[in-house]
């Protein structure tokens, strides 16, 4: 019978959850076979930077691995790169490659990721539209992206505004088309989204909010994207960034129980026994919030890549953190630790003018979230708020002359 540390490990995926998981199962003390397969032709890498430095030309690509390429060769892992799982046969714990070849496992980690929800409106394939998802995507985007070229970005979320911010400083003449009324919609309360439309528009961005694309025009290249309401933008390069869609199709296929994620317990665990899936294709639950999440962060990748391998090695340790996230744009860090749906109040604390400011989100004065804004200490101090299930008084909360460290520990303190 196959020990847990040395059976043979298959991950499907390359990206940061994959890796991780192979680098943590090293890390644990297992010594069987680790094959790593990634359907592009570069070994795990951080996707972050891809909207911004590396984007900007400013990162050199082999800065962007998340281990130097000679990393998993020392640690005996074997990298299948350019490689396609097709299919999972759990009876016969095996996958089939793309090549038709068949891999037999032990264990088996799902680190599919999630692939870019594409615009299918007429015009959607016309030569200078582009989605910014993995190197290649940035790499096709670069000839264009130059001084004086006109973008056209549709989607007013994370990826759309950091490409927005390196675009105008590269002197790019940068429209941003967003259907909601507001950016950043669905994760930031109206307060912060409008503190970033001011800053883009100070930056020289075009906002078009509340406005749908109808259609992409062009013959081969675009040279506009035109809206629901008539309006017409000019444009010679168009990034699309609405969001992304995760890969459960393997999963599925394989009898996996899926729903907008592919289920796995605290440990990562499928329903399967042979087989656990980490990373923005799960959907898992967390105690802390006492809820199923699907979360699309390099922090969750991380965390559920070590868990999952923590838990094959037979060390399991639940996983159970406040969610948090991270967006640069132009001289801003904003930090938002927490999840801030279900909110009945915000209160600001620091001055939006100068860009130094916190939104903290309370349901019923507990905290649910916290968006930093150039603002350290109450990220960091909101994540354990939030973790213990604090309670804020608003009024207090909202008051200046209240010193925010000196209200959290008592927070803290009062939650046990």
């Amino acid at each position: 019978m196959t020990t847990p540390h040395a059976g043979t490990i298959i991950i499907v995926g390359a990206g940061h959850a994959a890796g991780q998981t192979a680098v943590t199962l090293r890390q644990k003390g297992h010594t069987g076979p680790i094959l790593l397969l990634g359907d592009e032709p570069f070994v795990p890498y951080q996707r972050p930077p891809l909207s911004k430095a590396f984007l900007a030309g400013e990162l050199e690509r082999e800065r962007l691995y998340f281990k130097p390429e000679r990393f998993w060769a020392e640690h005996n892992v074997e990298t299948r790169l350019q490689t396609r799982v097709t299919a999972v046969d759990r009876t016969a714990q095996t996958v089939e490659l793309d090549s038709g070849e068949h891999l037999s496992y032990d264990t088996l980690v799902l680190a599919t990721g999630s692939r870019v929800r594409e615009l299918t409106v007429p015009g959607h394939d016309l030569a200078g539209v582009h989605y910014l998802r993995s190197i290649a995507d940035v790499e096709a985007i670069q000839p264009g992206f130059s001084a004086g070229q006109r973008l056209t970005i549709v989607g007013g979320g994370y990826i759309g505004l950091e490409v927005a911010a390196v675009a105008v400083k590269r002197g790019l003449d940068v429209t941003v088309v967003e259907t909601e009324s507001r950016v950043m919609n669905r994760v930031v309360a109206p307060e912060v989204s409008q503190f970033f439309q001011d800053v883009h528009r100070g930056e020289g961005v075009h906002m078009e909010l509340g406005r749908r694309v109808r259609a992409l025009q062009g013959t081969q290249q675009i040279t506009g994207v035109e809206c629901g309401d008539g309006l017409l933008v000019p444009t010679d390069l168009c990034i699309v960034g609405i969001g992304i869609v995760p890969n459960v199709e393997l999963a599925a296929d394989a009898g996996l129980p899926c729903s907008n994620g592919i289920t796995v317990d605290e440990f990562c665990r499928t329903a399967d026994p042979h087989i656990y899936a980490v990373g923005d294709c799960t959907r898992h639950p967390n105690a802390l919030l006492g809820r199923q999440l699907r979360l699309e962060s390099v922090h969750n990748a991380i965390e559920q890549g070590k868990t999952a391998a923590n838990a094959i090695c037979g060390k399991p340790v639940a996983y159970a953190q406040v969610p948090w996230f991270w967006s640069d744009q132009y001289d801003i860090k904003l930090q938002i630790s927490g999840l801030s749906d279900g909110y009945d109040q915000v209160v600001l604390r620091g001055t939006p003018a100068e860009r130094a400011f916190a939104a903290f989100y309370l349901q019923q004065n507990r905290l649910l979230a916290v968006d930093a804004i150039n603002s350290p200490r109450e990220f960091m101090l909101g994540k354990k708020l939030i973790a213990a299930g604090a309670e804020l008084d608003a009024s207090t909360l909202a008051d200046p002359a209240q010193d925010f460290k000196t209200l959290a520990t008592a927070a803290l303190d009062a939650a046990g």
